[in-house]
C-alpha cells in the first residue's frame, strides 16, 4: 500500500533531455555522451530541458493520501471514480504521536499496545461504514451519494504524468521531513524508479552517499 510503479518513461529520456538542452550548439547536438551536461544542469539549476520527457507511475494509497498528491497542478492526473465504481477496501492506520512543534509533522512512538487498542476500534469504525455504504447501494442510494459514509483511508488508484522537471521537483518536496509518512513511501517509489529509469539525473540530484 501507498505505493508507485512505472506505467511509461520516454525512451532513452536522458539522451533526448541531452540532445534537446544542446539545442544552440547544433554541431554537437547528437553528442551521445550526456552525463556531464546533465550534471551540469542539475548543479547549475537549468530546469527547461527536463521539460522535455516525461513520466507516467500508477499510484496505490487511500483517499487520505490521494488529495495532498493531486495538489501538484503541474501533473495531469486519473484517478479511480467512486461516482463510477463501487469501492470497498480499506487500510487501517498507523498511529503515530503528533509533534507538537511542527505541526506538519508525527512521530513514529505510540506504543504497539496503544496501536493494537484502536485498531480494533478503528476496524470496527471503518466496517460499519461500509456495511452502510452497502445497504445504501443496495437501496439504490447514487454512489455518488454513497460514497460520503466510507472512511478517509478508503483505498484509491491513480495515474500521475508529468515532465521529468515535475517528477524532479516533487520527489524532492515529498522525501524528506515534513511530510506524512504515507505520502514519503510514494516519493520515494518515484524516485528508485526514476534511478533505475535515469541514473545519471537521480545521481546528481540525490547522490547515493546522503541518502
Amino acid at each position: 500500500m501507498h505505493s508507485a510503479k512505472l506505467v511509461w518513461i520516454t525512451p532513452e529520456a536522458e539522451k533526448l533531455i541531452g540532445k534537446i538542452a544542446r539545442v544552440s550548439n547544433p554541431a554537437n547536438e547528437d553528442n551521445p555522451n550526456v552525463i556531464g551536461l546533465l550534471k551540469y544542469l542539475i548543479k547549475h539549476k537549468h530546469w527547461s530541458p527536463f521539460e522535455m520527457a516525461s513520466m507516467c507511475v500508477e499510484i496505490e494509497t487511500t483517499r487520505a493520501i490521494a488529495p495532498q498528491i493531486l495538489r501538484h497542478r503541474s501533473f495531469s492526473f486519473q484517478e479511480f471514480s467512486q461516482r463510477y465504481a463501487v469501492s470497498t477496501e480499506f487500510e487501517l492506520p498507523h498511529l503515530r504521536r503528533q509533534d507538537v512543534v511542527n505541526r506538519q509533522n508525527s512521530i513514529d512512538d505510540i506504543p504497539q499496545s496503544v496501536n493494537e487498542n484502536f485498531g480494533s476500534d478503528i476496524a470496527h469504525h471503518m466496517s460499519e461504514g461500509l456495511k452502510l455504504y452497502q445497504r445504501m447501494l443496495d437501496a439504490g442510494i447514487a454512489k455518488e451519494c454513497a460514497r460520503a459514509v466510507l472512511p478517509l483511508n478508503t483505498k484509491t488508484r491513480l495515474y500521475m504524468s508529468g515532465t521529468i522537471r515535475s517528477w524532479l521537483h516533487y520527489i524532492d518536496l515529498r522525501s524528506w521531513h515534513g511530510t506524512q509518512w504515507e505520502h514519503t513511501q510514494i516519493a520515494l517509489n518515484a524516485m528508485e524508479i526514476l534511478r533505475q529509469q535515469m541514473p545519471t539525473v537521480t545521481e546528481a540530484m540525490w547522490p547515493t552517499s546522503h541518502n
